[in-house]
């Protein structure tokens, strides 16, 4: 969809419309980072949505938000933004976001007084100021059973939002990572949960779905989970240890520069999932201490993909193998930039920009723009329903 598109908009009966007669809901989305979100929202999904405004706190995100979307994303702390008297928040149909997660995570167990669980006040907040009807906020899954949950309940209902959550797994959307994560829909005119969460696009062929019989909570016609070999397969091993300067997609697969005893322990585990266990067995004496005395869990440290899958949970680190399953599934080596974002559903003309350690982090914080693509199908479905 390119930035001439939106040149022209007139207003029917107070609705917002392209020259085509479509629906156009303006969008604004706040902690936006790369723009993982507002990519499902405005390319990805059958909808027609204006990007009139986002924040990122980091540099480099608001770079690579803006390069793809338009000048719209604002750098800076949303809450001294907010603080500024100047600072006039657009008008908006949607607000979307995910506020920053780590004060949820499992990972910080111990930090209970973390602040940043707070910062969906800020989100609220811009929902309030831009007069949004709905909101859609991201976040783990630990979320959904926390007090700020129901804190997050309790001040969107007193704005007149009704409310729907649920945890989503993005395989079962078509992308080809089984990432958890939960969404909270708000909305001023409808009931959410007549739409939310989205039928799932896709089934686990092994998990007992059965094609024929009545499945409510799918399409009719759900494809099964897209795997590695379906996101991956077409690349050939990677050159270079730097952002390379030819075209998508070879630009951001370029490899590491690993030991020569982290070059053994991945030659030592070369069928397809394995981990850390099987690098134990094979050859405990390149087994690092700490791994050899924890008998349990992490299964998936240091393990290999396997190529009729998807992948697993992509993070910041992806290309630490003792972080997760970032090995290659036959190749001697982690897993490379491009293949994270493939892995991610984002396309190989998505521009990223920054360092590579900046990019890595755009690429594992993002919500996968497929799965986002799937929500805003039925957020539009509401407003259309609203105008009709």
């Amino acid at each position: 969809m390119s930035t001439d598109d939106w040149k022209v908009l007139v207003k029917s009966e107070g609705i917002l419309r392209d020259m085509a007669g479509k629906q156009v809901v303006r969008l604004i989305d706040a902690f936006a980072g790369c723009g993982g979100m507002s990519l499902g929202f405005v390319r990805l999904s059958k909808a027609r949505f204006e990007p009139v405004w986002a924040n990122d706190v980091n540099e480099y995100a608001a770079e690579t938000y803006n390069t793809n979307f338009g000048n719209h994303c604002t750098i800076g702390d949303i809450v001294d933004i907010l603080a500024d008297p100047e600072m006039i928040i657009p008008k908006a149909d949607v607000v979307i976001g995910g506020p920053p997660c780590q004060g949820f995570s499992l990972l910080n167990k111990g930090r209970a007084d973390d602040p940043r669980k707070h910062l969906w006040k800020p989100f609220l907040e811009i929902v309030k100021r831009s007069n949004a009807s709905v909101f859609v906020m991201e976040n783990v899954p630990q979320i959904l059973g926390s007090p700020e949950f129901k804190a997050i309940l309790e001040e969107s209902q007193e704005m007149g939002f009704k409310v729907a959550s649920s945890k989503l797994c993005a395989a079962d959307y078509g992308v080809p990572q089984t990432r958890y994560r939960a969404f909270i829909l708000g909305c001023r005119f409808d009931d959410p949960e007549k739409y939310f969460p989205p039928k799932k696009t896709h089934y686990d062929t092994n998990n007992g779905y059965s094609l024929g019989r009545s499945n409510p909570g799918y399409i009719d016609d759900p494809l099964p989970w897209a795997d590695v070999r379906a996101a991956i397969g077409d690349l050939p091993p990677p050159e270079s240890t730097e952002i390379r300067s030819e075209p998508s997609p070879l630009d951001l697969h370029f490899g590491r520069t690993p030991t020569p005893v982290s070059r053994a322990r991945y030659r030592a585990i070369p069928e397809e999932g394995m981990n850390r266990f099987d690098l134990q067995k094979r050859v405990p004496e390149l087994t690092p201490k700490c791994w050899i005395k924890k008998v349990s869990g992490g299964t998936d440290l240091f393990g290999r993909l396997w190529w009729n899958k998807p992948a697993f949970t992509i993070r910041t680190e992806f290309f630490k193998p003792e972080k997760g399953r970032y090995l290659h599934p036959e190749q001697h080596r982690p897993i490379t930039h491009r293949e994270a974002a493939r892995f991610q559903s984002f396309p190989d003309d998505f521009v990223f920009k920054g360092t590579k350690i900046e990019i890595a982090k755009q690429i594992g914080n993002a919500v996968p723009p497929l799965l986002a693509a799937r929500i805003a199908d039925i957020v539009y479905e509401m407003f259309i329903r609203r105008g009709s």
